[in-house]
Parts: structure tokens; sequence; C-alpha cells
């Protein structure tokens, strides 16, 4: 396993300018493969603040969920709630992954994968051997998308084309047991991917274990160069889990590997799938246009048991998600110039979503084949949302890059709610997003940047305050502004350094859980830190990385009595650090070894930050790979290597007399054996 933290190679393919200015501030760990070199601009070329994630970093890792990941990558949250198919998620720039402002958009191969309430549920579809890379966008200044974009986003490449068969088998820990195949064949312009995938474990706790299968299809033919390039994307997935449970204090104390009874009915079964056409068309030398359609399905039936509340039936609910997610995104690319490309591209979604919640009298464990005590929905709400922006790369002089750029957003939408209660979404209007980015180069191995840009929050949902139900006042969408001032640069041979700060604000930011109904209005909110990254190749054997991401969200202004004001708090579950450290050693040509470490702060949990903090912990994980031949190889990991017991844990507003912090312990040590075969 070797990283390398690098300026992306490939923009030297896609640039339009001066080669050191166009290198913008994209990182990569890994590599990563270039197919196309025509078409919409990439973040590579016009954003800066970037980071890639490659193949040779990705296909031998052994994850629960592909979101886990991630964590090899710089100043990435992960919120590990560990409760079966509910997993947990990634985010970053000091935006929490609890679920009640989801602030990353997330795509495959391009086609937006969030679901309704911005989760990332998607990526569970993924498996390790599939992907060809990860990109992370940081920060307000990427035009291309407006729905949940609020902090950046994240897409995920799927591998495109070859010539290859290669299979890999998995075993582990909590009899942990996954098989990967993946094909490619090229013949003339047609080339067609496919991937299969199956993971199994009983799980670190009781009641743990979890099934799940993926199956994807990719087939694409024509070039660019030639003048068309057409597609079709197919993925379809299914994952049956227990879920063991939050725990007390008490309950971690005695056995945090346990399960307590109430949870023994707890479950998850989640169907998801996602279809997609691809149309590239080169209209002229300089002119392609681009458009994606994309057809995605969420289906999940939830059964889950938070506490063990004797009193009233909030505990205990069976929830059921259905949404489908219909839609278009079409780009305009122009070079007029060797020194100006313009672009303008334009979305537009229809979703159709149901949800039912059921709650349940008390019982130990919940029964969950009696009739509920009560529905508290039984909703359908439309979800639409129309979107266009354009922007331009101006390369001043050769070492002067300047991209302008202007984004534009409108929703509309109904609710149907029990009783008869129909009303239709907030008006938002117009959502305009001015954004601009700036990058010197001073010399071929430093760049200068900054960037600043206004992203937005509207209300997910289906039930008021998202819809304007009788006495439900209008609400103004939150717009979020955000700059950055960075420097890139190589500090001596052999070594790259990146180091940002941040800052953004936001207008009257919403803390909404659609799953729970709960919705508290934060008000003004700033976010600001600092991001550090730094690698060092030490000659052919040893490669050395770092980075250290300080940040801190707090609620600056709040109108609310004195009594209920939360002004000068803290947002709950952001920690105030998150740090990253990596040695590579290559032993010999056959022979490799690796270590990495990762660390995270403690967070409050709640907006009044009366509970204590919670969730920090430092993991160290080694690794050794050994090439039997070119075309076999085996791995061995050793997951969480000192043992190290730390929780994900949340606060418990089921307890209202008496609230409390409720714990996911994570998984202990665990050892890995893969197996990798390229037929």
């Amino acid at each position: 396993m070797k990283i390398r933290l690098l300026s992306l190679a490939l923009c030297a393919a896609l640039s339009t300018g001066a080669a050191h200015a166009q290198s913008t501030n994209a990182t990569t760990m890994g590599t990563v493969h270039v197919h196309q070199t025509r078409g919409q601009l990439t973040a590579h070329e016009v954003l800066t603040s970037v980071d890639v994630l490659g193949a040779e970093q990705i296909e031998d890792q052994n994850v629960g969920q592909s979101w886990e990941l991630l964590g090899q990558m710089p100043g990435i949250q992960l919120t590990e709630t560990r409760q079966g198919a509910e997993s947990g998620k990634v985010s970053f720039r000091a935006f929490n992954g609890e679920g009640y402002l989801n602030a990353i958009k997330t795509l495959i191969d391009g086609i937006p994968s969030n679901v309704n309430s911005g989760n990332q549920r998607f990526i569970d579809m993924l498996f390790p051997l599939e992907i060809d890379y990860i990109e992370v966008v940081r920060g307000t200044n990427d035009p291309r998308y407006g729905l949940h974009n609020i902090g950046g986003n994240i897409n995920f490449g799927t591998r495109q084309g070859g010539d290859y068969t290669d299979m890999r088998l998995g075993y582990g820990s909590f009899d942990t047991r996954q098989v990967q195949m993946a094909i490619g064949r090229e013949i003339g312009d047609f080339a067609q991917n496919g991937f299969l995938g199956y993971q199994a474990s009983e799980g670190y706790r009781d009641h743990d274990s979890s099934e799940k299968y993926t199956l994807g299809g990719k087939w694409f033919y024509g070039d660019l160069d030639d003048g068309m390039r057409i597609g079709l994307t197919a993925r379809v997935y299914r994952q049956q889990a227990d879920e063991p449970g939050f725990m007390t204090a008490e309950e971690l104390a005695a056995d945090r590997r346990g399960s307590a009874l109430r949870n023994r009915n707890d479950s998850d079964v989640r169907d998801m799938s996602q279809f997609g056409v691809h149309v590239d068309l080169a209209l002229a030398d300089a002119l392609v246009f681009g458009t994606r359609l994309y057809h995605n399905r969420y289906k999940d039936d939830r059964k889950v048991t938070f506490s063990d509340l004797p009193t009233g039936n909030a505990p205990r609910q069976r929830r059921f998600w259905d949404e489908q997610q219909t839609g278009m995104l079409a780009t305009l690319t122009w070079t007029a110039h060797d020194r100006l490309t313009l672009e303008g591209g334009a979305n537009h979604e229809q979703q159709r979503n149901a949800y039912v919640r059921e709650r349940f009298a008390y019982s130990e464990p919940t029964d969950f084949n009696a009739p509920p005590a009560r529905v508290q929905n039984d909703d359908f709400h439309t979800f639409d949302n129309t979107g266009a922006y354009v922007q331009a790369i101006v390369q001043a002089t050769d070492a002067l890059k300047i991209v302008p750029a202007y984004r534009v957003d409108r929703f509309s939408g109904a609710t149907q709610l029990p009783g008869g209660v129909r009303a239709r979404l907030q008006d938002y209007g117009t959502i305009g997003q001015p954004k601009l980015s700036v990058v010197y180069a001073l010399g071929t191995d430093t760049n200068l940047y900054a960037n600043w840009g206004r992203t937005f929050q509207v209300l997910t949902g289906s039930t008021p305050p998202a819809y304007l139900t009788p006495g439900q006042m209008a609400m103004r969408p939150s717009t979020n502004t955000g700059v950055e001032a960075g420097i890139r640069f190589a500090p001596f041979d052999g070594a790259q350094a990146r180091l940002a700060l941040w800052q953004q604000d936001a207008e009257n930011e919403i803390s909404n859980m659609p799953a729970t109904g709960t919705t508290v209005v934060l008000g003004e909110t700033r976010r600001r830190g600092v991001d550090a990254q730094f690698d060092w190749q030490l000659g052919d054997d040893w490669t050395l990385w770092a980075s250290h991401a300080w940040q801190e969200a707090k609620i600056t202004r709040d109108d609310r009595a004195a009594a209920l004001s939360i002004q000068g708090n803290e947002v709950a579950a952001t920690p105030r650090h998150i740090s990253n450290l990596g040695v590579d050693y290559r032993w010999s040509d056959a022979l490799q070894f690796g270590l990495q470490g990762r660390a995270q702060g403690d967070y409050y949990l709640e907006e009044r930050n009366i509970t204590g903090k919670y969730g920090n912990f430092a993991v160290v994980d080694l690794s050794a790979k050994y090439t039997i031949n070119p075309k076999m190889h085996v791995d061995v990991q050793l997951k969480n290597a000192t043992g190290r017991e730390y929780v994900y844990a949340w606060h418990d507003s089921f307890f209202q007399d008496t609230p409390q912090p409720m714990f996911s312990p994570s998984t202990g040590r665990a050892l890995f054996v893969g197996f990798t075969m390229k037929l």
C-alpha cells in the first residue's frame, strides 16, 4: 500500500491554460485513471480545495460500509452509529453527521445520491473493489450542485472500461465473510463493466448480524473524440440486518458487546436501486454537451427501540420509507479561447416520497407484530428542485486564474398528511448563490488561492415547517456564506503541503430531523477552522503523510428569550479536531507494510451544552500485503490494533425529565485476511 499526496497529474490533460496555474490545489492519494479528457469541467480544474482517494487506497480495504473508506482522507468526521443498516455517515467542515443538518451532497458517477433528508444511504450500495476513486470538494464555491451542497460534496467514481476480471475473498473477526467480483471488457467503442458483491457478519455485539448483496453494471458506447458517447448504469442493493440498540452508561459499563432485551426484535430491511443514462455530444471542436438522466429508489423497513422508558410509546417505532427520485443534469461547455472557458448547467429533480411511522406500547422486547399504539405519520409528499448555473475559467495571466460563477435554485412540492391535511411546500423563491475562486501561482510548486461563495439550506421531510400547513409561518431559506484562503507548496524535495483557513456563516440555520419530526431553529451560526495537510516521499520505500483539521461551530445569534437562548453555545456533535497520520514501507517488491492512525476530539450532544462532552478517540490500524505473483496477492489488516474502546454518543430526548446520553460502542480490535486474484 503506497500513498503519495500529489497534485493531480490528470489536471495537465484537462487544463485549458498554463499548466502550473491549472493544477490548482487538488491532491490525491493513490492512482486515479483518466478515461475522458473532454467535456464538463472537472473539480480539479475549477475548484481550490479538492482531495481524491484513488483505487489503490480503496480496493483492498476491509470495511463494513463504504463510507468508512473516507476515514483515510483529511478532515473527514465519521459518525459511527453502528445500528444495523443505519451504520453511519461522513461529514466535514464542522458539519456533523447526526442527521439534523445533512450538509454534504453525495453522488455516484456524477448522479445525485442523497435521500430526501440529505442522508447518504446510497453509498452503501458500493463495495471497495468497484470504486475507482472518491473525490471530496470542500467549501461553498462549487456551483454544479445546489440541494444538500451546503458544506461541499463527495463523488464516488466506479470503474469504467478496461479489460479485467478481479475477484476478492475476505474473512475476519466476528465471522465476517465477503466476496467481490469485478469484470470489465472493451471491444472497439463498446465497454461494459459488471460487479457482484456479498458481505455477511455476525457483528461485534449480540443481535448484530448483517447480510447484504449488491449487483451493478455499466454499458458505454462511443468516444467523445468521435462526436458521441452514450451509456447506461444500473445498480441494485439489499441489506437485512439486526440492530443491537443504543446503551445507557450503566449498560455500556456492564457489557459493551451486549444487547438489551428491549432490542431483541429490532431490525432493518433496506432495498435501494439506481439507474442512469449518460449522453455526451461534441457539438463542435470547442463545444461539448453532456446530460445525465437518473432514477433512484430507496425503500426501508426499520424496527427500532431507542430506550427502556416504560411510559409513552415514543421510544418504540417502526419506520417505513419509500422514496423515488427522477432527475436530469445537463451541461454545455465552450472553450472560447485558450484562456477562457465558459460552462452552463441545469438540473431538475422530482421526488415522490412516502413515510410511515408507527409507535408501539411498552414491552420487553418490543412486540412489532402487535397493532401499533398509534400511527404518527402516514405521509406522502412531493419535493421538486430546478437549478441552473454559469461559470467561467479566466486565465488572466500565466500565473493568475479567476473563476466566477452564479447559481440559482427553486423548489416546489406538496404534502398529504393524516386527517386530510394537505399543504404546499414553503415558498423559498429563487435562491441566488454567487461564487468566486482565485488561484495565483508563485511558481511551479507553490499556489496561493482564495474562494468565496454562498450555499443554502431548505427544510426536508413531509411535515411542517417544511410545508405550509394551516397556521404555519413562512420561512426563508438559510443561506451559508463561506470564505477560504490557503497555500499549497513544496517545503522541500519529495514533500508537499497545504494550509487553509476557512469560515462559513449561516443566516438562519435549522436543525431538522424529519424521521422524528424534530425541528430546532439554531439562528445564526459560524463555522471556522484550519486545515493542514503534509506528505513526504523518502526515497522509493518510505511514505509519510499527516493531516490535522481544527474546527469549531458556534451559535452566534439566537433571538429567543434569554431563558431559552443558546447563543454562544457549540453546535452539537462537532469535534474540535480531526487528525490523520500514516506511514507506508516497502520492504521488498513483494512485501509492504502500513500504519494508519486517526483521531477525533469530543463534542457536546445537544445545543444547550449541558450533558458533557463525548466521542473522542484515537485508533491505529496496521496492514501487510504480500504479492504472490502479478495476478495474486494476500493482505492482512489489524483494525484498532490497540483495542481502543470508544463510543458514538447521542442525546436521548425521550427522557424528558432526566435526559441522558446513549451510546453505541465501536468495534474492538479486529483482524481481517483478504485474497485478491486478477484472472
